[in-house]
């Protein structure tokens, strides 16, 4: 599960373009949107693709896009527990 993690921390800031923010700066718990890394909803687009491109993980409903993006443990998680890739 930590490889994931670092793995996940590693697509995010890739994904999105955080040039300034470091792998050590985002903690497992730690949330993505709001007051932790800031994200936005066209950050959360682009992490459900992704989710589809990377993990073969398609999200279709928003409200579930919101629990699974709560932080990158529970990505992690759900990523372990669905994934087809």
């Amino acid at each position: 599960m930590e490889a994931l993690q670092q793995e996940l921390k590693e697509k995010i800031i890739e994904q999105l373009n955080l040039e300034d923010v470091s792998i050590d700066e985002i903690g497992n718990d730690d949330p993505l949107f709001g007051e932790g890394l800031g994200l936005d909803s066209i950050d959360a687009l682009e992490l459900i693709v992704m989710l589809d491109k990377d993990y073969g993980i398609k999200l279709t409903d928003p409200k579930e896009g919101k629990k699974i993006f709560e932080s990158v443990a529970v990505m992690a998680a759900y990523i372990t527990e669905h994934r087809t890739k």
